[in-house]
């Protein structure tokens, strides 16, 4: 069974936002988020229209760098464009997960602070939990975690 545990009474705030290749598992995902009892922003799409997912994955990655939301997630055929995209913003870590142990990882030694996901992955609702019920380690991982920030803008 599928849990979320928070310490307090306040939900936690998800952005997330899909082009039109994701556009279907993420309208599933959000259901699944909501029920597991977060609350969702939606960047777009809004639709299985033809649409750039630069556009959209920066306004995910905006919302996470500024912390107006507790993490987001992405979502377009692959997952790769999304994740590029992502990761071009200051502060974010981006992570393209395809299984449970990715996710868990992610969290766990990255720091991740968007789950990545291609359009086409039935296991998204586990990999979600299992994003969400991870936190960072810390220790050896802060170290590396601080070296990959130093990259940004060279």
């Amino acid at each position: 069974m599928l849990s979320m545990d928070q310490s307090d009474s306040q939900a936690s705030l998800i952005a997330i936002a899909s082009d039109h290749a994701g556009f279907l598992a993420k309208e599933n995902l959000k259901e699944f988020i909501r029920e597991f009892g977060f609350d969702v922003i939606d960047f777009g799409t809004d639709s299985e229209n033809s649409v750039d997912y630069p556009d959209f994955a920066v306004k995910v990655a905006e919302s996470v760098a500024v912390a107006e939301v507790d993490f987001g997630v992405l979502i377009c055929g692959t997952g790769i464009g999304m994740s590029i995209t992502a990761n071009k913003i200051s502060e974010i870590r981006a992570a393209l997960c395809h299984d449970v142990t990715s996710a868990r990882l992610s969290r766990q030694h990255n720091d991740a602070n968007i789950l990545v996901l291609s359009g086409s992955n039935e296991d998204r609702n586990e990999i979600f939990a299992t994003f969400a019920n991870t936190t960072f380690e810390g220790g050896r991982h802060e170290n590396r975690v601080k070296k990959i920030h130093k990259l940004t803008g060279r």
